[in-house]
């Protein structure tokens, strides 16, 4: 049985999977508590189960797994992974592993791995000997990212004026900037489905933050590639938590060679959910921007960059402006310079 499957079934379908195994009190479980007695029942029947997820690895050497599908927020159905096996396999937070699992002994509350198959869609041997990307060299993009589809049943030209005006590379910081509620989430959309239809091999990242939960699920259902979401009735410590997460996430991807495009809407709210999460230093920009806070927001933007030994991290964000806030303007004013297209 693999979790993956498990995670893809509606509602509907996994309480009657659950009645069907005789789960006491499915009706009343959460979806994640649901699954986690579905999966516990399975392994106490002897069916061998499979599971995956984002590594993060806490403080204390061991780490969890944490699924996509709930945007990495910790949950029961959470995989525990050792010391050990961190260790071993030379894991880091972002780091993308499948392996076989085992169902939680009397005391624990965790799946636990039992062995690790793939790490970031590789085998095992090839994690040893990876470069840290922070030691990659940084180039200029080379490779064109064509958005126009041909053939497209739509007739709106955004793309093909995309490709004329601004053309995109792999490796390319852009920095998409408009007013509120002027489309930026739909050309965002337009944007994402370019990049699936005409480069299926690149590893696609939408990263809604402070979002409305509507946006998500119209995002979530026109979008093939991976859509995590922190809404704007979150903290502003899970817009952070989710945002590194991604980020930790596209840079093993890219130390493993591959081509990865985050689309990030937008830059100016994780830069405000930074401002309140950020320890203050007492020196204080205009705005209410603290002098500290924008150090990470940029360290996300500035992860951006073709690779000469192979691989690309791609980032397209929106910024806000004109919103008649001195604080949008300020983060507006700090990320100005720092893209390579805007």
């Amino acid at each position: 049985m693999d979790l993956q499957e498990l995670k893809q079934k509606t509602p509907g379908d996994l309480l009657a999977f659950a009645e069907e195994l005789e789960i006491e009190g499915a009706s009343n479980l959460r979806m994640q508590d649901m699954m986690f007695g579905i999966l516990k029942a399975l392994a106490e029947n002897g069916v061998p189960i499979r599971g995956g997820g984002v590594l993060e690895v806490l403080q204390d050497g061991f780490g969890f797994l944490r699924s996509p599908e709930s945007n990495y927020l910790p949950g029961p159905d959470d995989i525990y992974v050792s010391p050990s096996q961190v260790r071993r396999f030379a894991l880091r937070t972002g780091d993308t592993i499948e392996g076989e699992i085992r169902a939680p002994k009397d005391g624990e509350r965790y799946f636990a791995l039992l062995r690790t198959d793939k790490v970031n869609f590789d085998s095992v041997d090839q994690t040893r000997h990876r470069i840290n990307f922070d030691n990659l060299t940084p180039l200029y993009p080379e490779e064109k990212i064509t958005l126009e589809i041909e053939g497209a049943d739509s007739k709106d030209p955004t793309l093909r004026v995309i490709d004329i005006v601004a053309p995109l590379g792999k490796g390319q910081r852009a920095l998409l900037v408009a007013p509120p509620r002027t489309g930026k989430t739909v050309m965002m959309q337009n944007v994402a489905k370019a990049i699936m239809a005409n480069h299926p091999d690149v590893y696609l990242l939408v990263l809604l933050i402070d979002e409305r939960p509507e946006e998500v699920t119209d995002m979530q259902r026109t979008v093939r590639g991976e859509v995590i979401a922190s809404t704007f009735d979150e903290p502003a410590s899970r817009h952070v938590q989710v945002a590194e997460m991604v980020i930790a996430k596209a840079k093993r991807l890219v130390e493993h060679k591959r081509d990865v495009v985050i689309l990030l809407d937008s830059i100016t709210r994780l830069a405000r959910a930074y401002n309140t999460v950020v320890p203050h230093s007492g020196k204080i920009l205009s705005g209410g921007v603290d002098s500290n806070a924008l150090h990470k927001p940029k360290r996300f933007f500035g992860a951006a960059r073709n690779i000469e030994e192979g691989g690309s991290l791609t980032i397209i964000g929106t910024a806000l402006i004109d919103t008649g806030s001195r604080m949008d303007e300020v983060i507006f004013e700090e990320f100005k310079g720092t893209g390579n297209s805007e």
